[in-house]
């Protein structure tokens, strides 16, 4: 089971109350929730692994170079010229370090490799697993990674995580009309407003989807945009033809990378505490509480 840790902590943090805090007041909404996501996902799917995934670079240098919207408007305002960091609530920023302390202490392996994000992660361990695969994010992006062969699959929660919708290939074509390997082209030629993404103007996911249906992938309509005899409208052709500098870059930032180098780590879950005086030190300092012994319990069972 690989975890999108960013995108289940953002979720926590949105979805527990803020007055959940520390017994200094320090909001620890994000840090209970995520360690409550944890605890459900193992008693509710039992992996024999878990990798936490981390954004080491939540902005890679590398993908902005190529297009230079990517992420930009998540970018937070800064004065010191140092390196762009993203904006976040004030009160989610402090609490990452304490879910970092806790992931350690815990023995969940905790993963990230500079200059890369946790999709990229994800995107390398999921292909050199040997069994099957879960990955639990609320990122779309990732639904790229379906693959019924290789048994790699995304929980996408709805609700929590108690409420998970679960995407193979099937659940893709259902949804969107392409597989996990056509999810790529079908992303970039829509196009998304969060990423920064601009997609190609006029064409939505449906229309992105009847492309993909019709001439099987970008490489075949861009073909057909060559074509004169091609049944693109005259619309669709000038539009995708005027797209060709951001389609020609846009593969390579959308396309997780799946053949990183990465550090040493145990991704076996484990059965009891790495640290168990960290654990009770952490619990105690924050007040995790229940959320905590839960995981423990868990763990342990």
């Amino acid at each position: 089971m690989l975890l999108d840790t960013a995108s289940l902590y953002f979720r926590a943090y949105f979805g527990v109350p803020e007055s959940v805090r520390a017994p200094d007041g320090t909001p620890v909404n994000a840090v209970r929730g995520l360690l409550d996501f944890i605890a459900r996902l193992v008693q509710d799917h039992r992996p024999d692994h878990l990798v936490a995934c981390m954004d080491a670079d939540w902005r890679p240098a590398w993908r902005v170079a190529l297009i230079p919207t990517y992420k930009a408007h998540r970018v937070a305002e800064q004065h010191d010229g140092g390196p762009d960091t993203e904006e976040t609530p004030d009160t989610l920023a402090p609490q990452v370090p304490i879910i970092e302390a806790v992931l350690d202490a815990l023995g969940i392996a905790r993963v990230g490799v500079p200059g890369y994000e946790a999709d990229d992660v994800i995107g390398t361990l999921s292909r050199r697993a040997a069994g099957p695969v879960d990955i639990v994010t609320g990122d779309r992006d990732l639904f790229q990674l379906v693959d019924d062969t290789a048994g790699v699959r995304v929980l996408y929660p709805v609700k929590g995580v108690g409420t998970l919708a679960v995407f193979d290939e099937d659940a893709l074509r259902d949804k969107y009309g392409v597989d996990g390997a056509g999810y790529t082209d079908l992303s970039l030629l829509r196009g998304d407003p969060s990423d920064g993404l601009p997609g190609v103007p006029g064409v939505g996911e449906k229309t992105a989807a009847k492309l993909l249906a019709q001439f099987g992938d970008l490489a075949g309509i861009m073909a057909a945009v060559d074509d004169p005899a091609s049944r693109l409208t005259p619309a669709q052709r000038r539009r995708l033809d005027e797209s060709r500098p951001y389609l020609a870059v846009a593969p390579q930032v959308v396309r997780v990378a799946d053949a990183l180098t990465l550090p040493p780590f145990d991704p076996e879950l484990p059965g009891r505490p790495a640290d168990p005086e960290a654990v009770a030190a952490l619990g105690s300092r924050w007040g995790l509480g229940g959320s905590l012994q839960r995981v423990v319990t868990t763990l342990a069972s």
